[in-house]
C-alpha cells in the first residue's frame, strides 16, 4: 500500500505543529526527533525518579519510571529450549527453474524467480549465552518469503537425527542438555546423561557419528552443509508426486574447526561465527549456498533400493540419488536489530506453500505440532506472525481474531464462514485453480499401534556407511571424539556400554577407543559388507572459493607484502596485519591476535615474541598454510618450525597461498601432527 500523500495545508501544519512526527507515515515506528514515553509523550529527563524532595521517597505516580522499569523487566522473552543460540541474516533465492518437473512451487519451478528469505543458523544444545564453537548439531532454518505464503524449510547441517518418533525429542534433549541438579556441563554432549541414554537408545548411533565428526565443529556458517532431514513430498502441476530430500550445498565448500582449536576459540571469542556471519555481510563478501534436491520415486512402499524413505535416521547416498541443484540462495543483508528479527523469527514445518507436502515421517509428524505450540509461550500469543521478521508477503486474511498482542485491527462483523454480511470485503475460499493448497487425496489405514514398522530396527548398518565413507584422518577425528566424550563420563558402566554399540559398527573404531579408555574391546557384529559413499567425505583434492577466509600477516604495513595481500582481497580474503603495537593499517597487535581467528599465516619480519610463537605452533599443528618472507625465516625457527615441513611456503605468490587456502587445510602435514596431538588430549 503507498503511504498517504498530506495536503498542502496539512504539510503546512506538520512544519508547524509540535507533533509533526504524528503525521509521516512512519510514525510510531522510532522515528520521532524526541524522547518520548511509549505513547508519544516527550520527556525532559530520564535520569531521575520523581520524589517528594531531592532526598524524598520515589512517587508510585511517575509514569516514566513505571514504564521505563516494567519494559526493562519484560525486555527478555522466554529463550529457546533447543537452538536458542542463534545468528541469522536476510537473503534472496532465485531458482534454476528445472524444479518445475516435479514440483509447483512457484519459487522453485519458476526460473529466474527471485524470493526473499531469512537464514536462521543455531546450536542446539546450549543456552543464549554459550559458545559458537562447541560440539553441537547446528540448525540451518531458512524462513521463504514466497508469493504463496511463507515456507519454513527448518533443517540441520546434519541429514539425520538422534530419534525416529517425535515423542521421544523430550527424553534426547533433556539427556544431552546440562545435568539438572547443577545445570553443568553447558552446550556439550560430554557428560553420563547423554552417553546413557544414547547407549540405551541405539536408534541414536548413526546421528552419534555424525555428531562426533568434524561436521559437528564447523569454520563458519559460510562451509557448513544444510539438510532439511525429512523426507518430503512434491507435487507438480499435473497432479504428479515424487518424494524428495532437501540438501544446502556451501559454494565455499564444506570445512570444519580443529577439535582444539574449537576449545580456544570458545574461550577466546565465544561469537566467533556469529561474528563471521556479520562482518562478512558487512565487507560484501556474501554467504552463498545451493539448494538441491534428491528426488526419489513416489512408491507404494516409500523405500528407495531398501532404504525406508520415513526413517530421520537414514539417509540416501548420493550416489543412489545424485543432489540435482534447482536454486542459488545469497545471504547478503544482516538484520537491525537482533531481538526483533533473528530472536522473534517464528518457524514451523507446516508452514507450506501448494507444491510441497509433508509425509507420515513419525518424527515430521511431532514437529508439526511442536514449533506451533512452542511460539505460543515464546511469543506471548497466537498473533506471532503479524512481527514484521515473520509477516508474509503474500495478501493475508485469516479470520483470526483477538488474542494477546493483536495488531491488526478488524473491522467486520462476520469473521467466520460461511456468512452473509461482509460483503466483497470478506475472505473466501480459494480451490485448487485459485493457488489454494489442496493435499493430494492418499488412502490411510492401519491398526491403532504405538509401534515402528520392521525396517526401522536397523541402527548400525548406516553408520558403518558414514564411518567407512570418510577419509583416514576423519575417521581419526572421530576416534579421538569418542574417547574425549566418553572419558568425561563418570559411570564406567556407561563407558563399557557404549563400547558395546561400537562394536557393532566397526571392530578396528572399538578397538582404539577402547584403549584411549584403557578397557578391553568388546566382540560386535559390524555389518558384513559396507559399500562407502565417497560424497560424505570432506576431504577432498579440490580447491574451493576463499571468499571471506582471513589472512593473517605477521609484520608492518610497510612489510613488502602489499601486493600480495592485494591479490589474496580480489578473491575474496579477509587480509589481517598483525604488529607489535597499533597503528595506521595495522588491525591486531601481537597481545591480541590469536591462531584460532586466521586460516593462513604469513610471516614477514623477525621476532621472538612468545605471543607470535604460540600463534605459530597452534597454527602449525592445526595444519594451515604458513607462508614465509624476508627475515620471517628466523620467526618460524624461534617457533621450533621445520621450514620444510609440508605447507611451509616460501616466498608464496597469492596463487599458492590461495590455493592452499581453497583446500582448508594442509592435510599432508596431519599424519606428522598425530603423536602431538594425542599428547596434547586432542
Amino acid at each position: 500500500m503507498e503511504p498517504t500523500v498530506p495536503s498542502p495545508k496539512a504539510k503546512e501544519e506538520a512544519e508547524t505543529s509540535p507533533v509533526k512526527e504524528s503525521l509521516a507515515p512512519a510514525r510510531g515506528l522510532q522515528t520521532g526527533d524526541y524522547l518520548t514515553t511509549a505513547q508519544g509523550l516527550r520527556l525532559p529527563d530520564t535520569d531521575h525518579s520523581l520524589k517528594a524532595g531531592p532526598r524524598g521517597p520515589s512517587l508510585l505516580e511517575d509514569f516514566h519510571l513505571r514504564e521505563k522499569i516494567t519494559h526493562f523487566d519484560h525486555e527478555r522473552i522466554p529463550e529457546r529450549v533447543v537452538h536458542a543460540r542463534g545468528s541469522g541474516a536476510y537473503g534472496t533465492f532465485t531458482a534454476y527453474g528445472n524444479a518445475a518437473s516435479v514440483t509447483k512451487a512457484g519459487f522453485l519451478a519458476e526460473k529466474g524467480r527471485e524470493t526473499d528469505v531469512f537464514v536462521r543458523f543455531s546450536t542446539v544444545l546450549g543456552s543464549r549465552g554459550s559458545a559458537d564453537t562447541v560440539r553441537d548439531t547446528r540448525g540451518f532454518a531458512v524462513k521463504f518469503y514466497t508469493a504463496e505464503g511463507n515456507f519454513d524449510l527448518v533443517g540441520n547441517n546434519m541429514p539425520v537425527f538422534f530419534i525416529q518418533d517425535a515423542i521421544k525429542f523430550p527424553d534426547v534433549i533433556h539427556a544431552a542438555k546440562w545435568h539438572p541438579d547443577r545445570e553443568i556441563p553447558q552446550a556439550q554432549t560430554a557428560h553420563d546423561t547423554f552417553w546413557d541414554f544414547v547407549s540405551l537408545h541405539t536408534e541414536a548411533t548413526h546421528h552419534v557419528f555424525w555428531a562426533m565428526s568434524d561436521r559437528a565443529v564447523p569454520r563458519s556458517y559460510r562451509t557448513m552443509e544444510g539438510f532439511g532431514v525429512h523426507t518430503f513430498r512434491l507435487v507438480n502441476a499435473e497432479g504428479g508426486t515424487a518424494l524428495v530430500k532437501f540438501h544446502w550445498k556451501p559454494v565455499a565448500g564444506v570445512h570444519s574447526l580443529a577439535w582444539e582449536e574449537a576449545q580456544i576459540t570458545a574461550g577466546v571469542d565465544p561469537d566467533f561465527h556469529r561474528r563471521d556471519l556479520a562482518d562478512s555481510i558487512d565487507a560484501g563478501l556474501f554467504y552463498e549456498f545451493e539448494l538441491g534436491i534428491q528426488v526419489m520415486p513416489d512408491s507404494d512402499d516409500e523405500t528407495f533400493h531398501g532404504i525406508d524413505l520415513l526413517d530421520p535416521t537414514k539417509i540416501v547416498p548420493e550416489e543412489l540419488a545424485p543432489v540435482q541443484p534447482v536454486g542459488k540462495l545469497v545471504l547478503n543483508r544482516n538484520p537491525d536489530n537482533f531481538h526483533a528479527e533473528t530472536e522473534q523469527i517464528a518457524f514451523h514445518l507446516g508452514h507450506l506453500v501448494p507444491g510441497i507436502e509433508v509425509t507420515n515421517d513419525p518424527l515430521l509428524q511431532g514437529r508439526l505440532f511442536s514449533y506451533l505450540d512452542t511460539q505460543l509461550s515464546r511469543l506471548g500469543g497466537p498473533n506471532f506472525a503479524q512481527l514484521p521478521i515473520n509477516r508474509s508477503q503474500a495478501p493475508v486474511n485469516d479470520n483470526h481474531r483477538d488474542g494477546l498482542h493483536q495488531s491488526v485491527v478488524h473491522r467486520g462483523v462476520a469473521p467466520y464462514l460461511p456468512n452473509s454480511l461482509s460483503g466483497p470485503e470478506g475472505p473466501v475460499p480459494a480451490g485448487p485453480e485459485k493457488g489454494g493448497y489442496v493435499n493430494v487425496p492418499r488412502l490411510v489405514h492401519g491398526e491403532k499401534v504405538r509401534a515402528n514398522p520392521v525396517s526401522f530396527a536397523d541402527h548400525y548398518s548406516q553408520a558403518a556407511l558414514f564411518y567407512h565413507s570418510l577419509s583416514p584422518i576423519e575417521q581419526d577425528h572421530i576416534v579421538e571424539a569418542f574417547t574425549f566424550e566418553l572419558s568425561k563420563c563418570y559411570e564406567q558402566a556407561i563407558r563399557v556400554r557404549m563400547l558395546s554399540v561400537l562394536a557393532n559398527v566397526d571392530a578396528g573404531l572399538t578397538a582404539e577407543v577402547a584403549a584411549g579408555l584403557g578397557l578391553p574391546a568388546p566382540e560386535g557384529t559390524p555389518p558384513a559388507q559396507v559399500t562407502p559413499s565417497p560424497a560424505l567425505a570432506q576431504i577432498t583434492d579440490r580447491a574451493w572459493p576463499i571468499t571471506g577466509r582471513v589472512v593473517g600477516v605477521i609484520g608492518t604495513p610497510d612489510a613488502g607484502t602489499a601486493a600480495l595481500q592485494q591479490t589474496l582481497k580480489t578473491q575474496g580474503a579477509v587480509v589481517r596485519v598483525i604488529a607489535p603495537v597499533g597503528g595506521e593499517g595495522v588491525e591486531r597487535t601481537f597481545q591480541t591476535a590469536r591462531s584460532v581467528e586466521f586460516d593462513a599465516v604469513v610471516v614477514a619480519m623477525a621476532t621472538d615474541n612468545p605471543q607470535v610463537t604460540v600463534l605459530l605452533q597452534e597454527a602449525y599443528r592445526h595444519a594451515k598454510p604458513i607462508g614465509v618472507q624476508g627475515a620471517g625465516d628466523r620467526t618460524l625457527a624461534a617457533a621450533g618450525i621445520d621450514p620444510k615441513a609440508p605447507g611451509i611456503l616460501t616466498d608464496p605468490d597469492a596463487e599458492s597461498l590461495a590455493t592452499a587456502l581453497g583446500q582448508h587445510r594442509v592435510w599432508d602435514r596431519v599424519p606428522l601432527l598425530k603423536p602431538a596431538a594425542a599428547s596434547a588430549g586432542s
